[in-house]
């Protein structure tokens, strides 16, 4: 029991620490990585889980998905708007084809997702 709270424990931090890094270098998805923080931190630490759901940068998009499974248009604009927005910057400036194929299948598969996702009605 204690080697799988620690093991969801680490995995939590781990998953916190690349979505704070993810507001800042693009390609890297903040919103999974918090998401996978505050599912990892349920099941090991109650207090960085209140900590997490009570944030300010986080607590209302996490509550929405928490209870609805769904966000608000205006959230999902703005992450449909910057992930466009940092997979075109990347494939603009990296040099390889391939790898410009790469990104741009990447950025329609994670734009489509975004897309389904359901909204709540304001």
């Amino acid at each position: 029991m204690i080697l799988k709270r620690g093991l969801f424990l680490f995995i939590g931090c781990l998953a916190l620490g690349l979505g704070l890094i993810g507001i800042v270098v693009p390609l890297l998805p903040t919103v999974p990585f918090i998401l996978l923080a505050a599912y990892c931190f349920a099941r090991s630490s109650e207090r960085l889980h209140q900590w997490l759901m009570t944030h300010p940068w986080f607590a209302d998009a996490l509550t929405q998905w928490q209870t609805h499974r769904a966000m608000r248009p205006g959230l999902k604009r703005r992450a449909m708007l910057l992930s466009g927005l940092s997979f075109s910057v990347s494939i603009l400036v990296v040099p390889i084809v391939w790898v410009k194929l790469l990104l741009l299948t990447m950025a329609i598969g994670l734009l489509w997702y975004l897309k389904t996702i359901p909204e709540i009605e304001s």
